[in-house]
């Protein structure tokens, strides 16, 4: 699965040699994200020895990104993007390590409303999904999900929406819709 994750991005930047002119900006674009997601049902709840208590839900997490955006030539306000990140979330317990971790592969088609404004909607795919509850109880390995994202932006900052269902091994099922805020930078802007 890495060796796919490599080979994603490698495409994704050999694009670039496809430019046709100096005096244009380039059609390929460097991408690095951020996101902050909440949301999914209750996956496990981590309870304290003060007697408070703590959700880990499946749509919850901070995410990094790193991909690409093309931008086609003859659709001057129609971009593409390709990332692959790393999600997790974890507790505030302070003798434990509980976590939850995926890794998410965004594949997502943008349309430029303005110079600022754009709206955009593609297909988010989760890998590698686990709940590690660092031996105080069982961990929990999910298969593969799949699902719709959309998103509304001005600039790199982003409200989104993913929609997706995560299923573990044994076969209990959790809805990780989650709703969140990114912000997205390019290289070149």
């Amino acid at each position: 699965m890495t060796r796919f994750y490599i080979f994603l991005i490698l495409s994704c930047l050999s694009l670039s040699s496809f430019a046709q002119s100096e005096s244009k900006p380039t059609p390929v674009k460097l991408v690095l994200s951020g996101a902050l997601e909440f949301g999914g049902d209750e996956v496990a709840e981590v309870l304290f020895t003060n007697g408070d208590s703590q959700s880990v839900n499946a749509g919850q997490g901070g995410s990094l990104f790193a991909g690409a955006q093309v931008h086609i030539p003859s659709l001057n306000q129609v971009f593409l993007r390709g990332t692959v990140g790393f999600k997790y979330v974890t507790t505030a317990a302070e003798n434990v390590n509980i976590r939850m971790t995926r890794v998410p592969v965004l594949l997502t088609a943008h349309y430029l409303i303005t110079d600022a404004i754009h709206i955009g909607g593609g297909l988010v795919m989760h890998t590698g999904i686990k709940f590690k509850a660092d031996g105080l109880g069982a961990d929990i390995p999910f298969d593969a999900a799949f699902g719709p994202r959309i998103e509304a932006g001005y600039k790199g900052l982003a409200l989104t929406y993913t929609a997706q269902n995560y299923v573990s091994e044994d076969g209990d099922e959790y809805a990780a819709n989650a709703f969140g805020i990114s912000y997205t930078f390019t290289i070149p802007k």
